[in-house]
């Protein structure tokens, strides 16, 4: 989840809105990758979820990295609540699930040494408390009771209203984990034509990454129970976003369905203030109910974008959403995917070859069947092993032409980075599937083995 903003210019005019999204466009020589994941902690001796205070907690983990390894702490009612270094930042997810969202990085090979260094530095805490951190995309066994609310006030007034809205916002904010990558985009054109590709795909990272196949101890019948969650959580702010392939889609058209998404909060002075539901619209007249009198400053408008849920998201960069978190192979090998796709121009051109002929009924059924199905889905006369093969193949050939090598320049390029999805495309299966047979075979229905042979 975001860090909230504070300050910034008072907006007096609509199309102040629209300028903050485009002021994201940049040279392509400027444009950085910003991976997050998010994983979940334990108790290694009693396998349930860290409470966020106690000598083994999620407070615990972030001392240690605040005072062994140089991390800035980040406080919210004298809670310490995240930490910041060097551009990135670590989090706390509502129900506890630790955050890195990453600095902006020029490579692949810097975005996988930072996850590197950063998986070492929590285990090197956490094994010292008795904690261990596993990265899959659903809790596989914890109940929503024994998932305790972050102390963090946005977390409390989500909490409220996700119960209002849909069924399942609350497992979402507690109960599940992600991978995702943010990048950049040079105009109002690239980021269009990045949006269409990066919704179409969408996808085909779910059925890639499937990576949640139990739910409270059992098994769920999808592959990724974390993209199930997010089909039945707030129909007015998730999902496959269909206006984004209208003929004249562009920043205007995000501020229009933004205004129409109903706030959360409005953040003053380090607290935050109940505006459930009430209207952004509202807020640019002055006529905002937990406001009356005042209008939105510009970070009101940022903390508001991070409030939409879509498969994808504009903010001054794109946000790709579909993956479930995962093992350390596959934080790597989300980013160089869709680096792979939007970063040359040549694999964004394919990229879009394959879905601008799909409408908006065989996206949805490509959403809904990867997350039952992984790559054995099929939707439209599509067949997603075959998809997904051939997305493979156009990131391969976008990093291949980018030529950023690593490692001193002994590695040419970027695309030893996929290939665990090579694997998966080889074989035809994902995670889940590879979880699946375990569970049915050498752990014998016995779930907790699922923290041993799949911690980081």
């Amino acid at each position: 989840m975001s860090i909230p903003q504070s300050g910034g210019a008072p907006i007096e005019r609509h199309e102040q809105l629209v300028e903050y999204l485009a002021s994201g466009s940049k040279p392509k020589d400027a444009w950085r990758i910003g991976t997050e994941h998010e994983k979940f902690g334990y108790c290694k001796d009693t396998l349930k979820p860290l409470p966020y205070e106690g000598e083994r907690s999620i407070e615990a983990v972030l001392e240690g990295l605040r005072d062994r390894h140089g991390w800035a702490p980040v406080l919210e009612g004298g809670k310490l609540i995240g930490l910041e270094k060097d551009g990135a930042n670590v989090s706390l997810e509502p129900g506890g699930a630790l955050e890195l969202s990453g600095a902006p990085v020029e490579t692949i090979h810097q975005t996988c040494d930072e996850v590197n260094v950063h998986l070492r530095e929590v285990k090197d805490i956490a094994d010292e408390i008795g904690v261990g951190f596993i990265g899959l995309g659903a809790a596989p066994i914890w109940t929503h009771e024994q998932m305790p609310l972050m102390p963090k006030g946005r977390y409390k007034l989500m909490d409220a209203y996700m119960g209002k809205v849909g069924t399942m916002g609350r497992a979402m904010m507690r109960r599940t984990c992600t991978v995702q990558v943010n990048l950049d985009f040079g105009s109002e054109a690239d980021m269009v034509q990045k949006m269409r590709v990066a919704i179409g795909l969408q996808p085909v990272a779910t059925a890639l990454f499937a990576n949640s196949p139990f739910f409270e101890g059992r098994k769920n019948g999808h592959k990724s129970w974390r993209s199930r969650i997010w089909r039945d959580l707030d129909d007015a702010r998730t999902g496959m976003v269909p206006f984004v392939f209208d003929e004249g889609f562009g920043f205007e058209a995000w501020v229009d369905y933004a205004l129409d998404v109903p706030m959360y909060f409005v953040y003053r002075d380090g607290k935050y203030i109940d505006a459930l539901g009430m209207s952004f619209r509202d807020f640019l007249k002055g006529e905002l109910p937990a406001l009356p009198g005042e209008k939105p400053l510009m970070s009101d408008w940022a903390d508001h974008l991070t409030t939409l849920f879509p498969e994808a998201r504009i903010k001054k960069f794109i946000e790709m959403r579909g993956a479930d978190g995962g093992p350390w192979r596959r934080l790597c090998a989300l980013p160089a995917l869709w680096v792979g796709l939007t970063y040359d121009q040549a694999a964004l051109d394919a990229a879009w070859d394959l879905v601008k002929g799909w409408d908006a009924e065989t996206r949805e059924a490509l959403r809904v069947a990867a997350s039952e199905q992984g790559l054995q889905a099929e939707a439209g006369g599509v067949q997603m092993h075959d998809l997904a093969r051939e997305v493979l193949a156009i990131a391969e050939a976008g990093l291949k032409a980018r030529a950023r090598p690593g490692s001193g320049g002994l590695i040419p390029d970027e695309t030893h980075f996929l290939n665990a999805l090579r694997d998966s495309v080889e074989s035809g299966k994902v995670p889940a599937d590879e979880l699946l047979e375990q569970y049915d075979g050498e752990w014998n229905g016995d779930l907790d083995r699922i923290y041993a042979a799949h911690s980081y």
